[in-house]
């Protein structure tokens, strides 16, 4: 199954509903007011609209997610790669590399990744 596309204020609220899954309704209209400044409205059309593309369920006004943080960030990274850089992974590397030095502790990091990829 394809990832549902969340847009980045959706992913704004995503995030505070990822922190306090399972929540009623009324808390996280409260939340979305403090962090976010949106209305009731706001929030309620937003549940409304990630519900329907499969992106969360309310049940009995509680409010959870379908989709993991984990898989959000996945597909956009997925998306970002296949339109910015014809789906080339090393060319995304590259220029994010090219302005954003890595440590040697992150580049440590990256090469275990590989490495475990390689031996599955």
């Amino acid at each position: 199954m394809e990832t549902p596309k969340v847009f980045e204020s959706e992913y704004r609220f995503c995030l505070i509903l990822w922190e306090n899954e399972p929540v009623g309704s009324t808390q996280l209209v409260r939340l979305c007011k403090e962090k976010l400044g949106w209305t009731k409205a706001t929030t309620y059309t937003v549940i409304r609209r990630l519900a329907e593309r499969g992106v969360l369920k309310n049940e009995n006004a509680v409010v959870s997610s379908l989709v993991s943080k984990d898989e959000v960030q996945a597909a956009e990274i997925n998306e970002l790669v296949e339109k910015t850089f014809g789906g080339s992974l090393p060319a995304f590397i590259a220029a994010f590399t090219k302005h954003n030095p890595l440590s040697p502790e992150e580049a440590a990091q990256i090469q275990k990744m590989i490495d475990a990829h390689q031996e599955e």
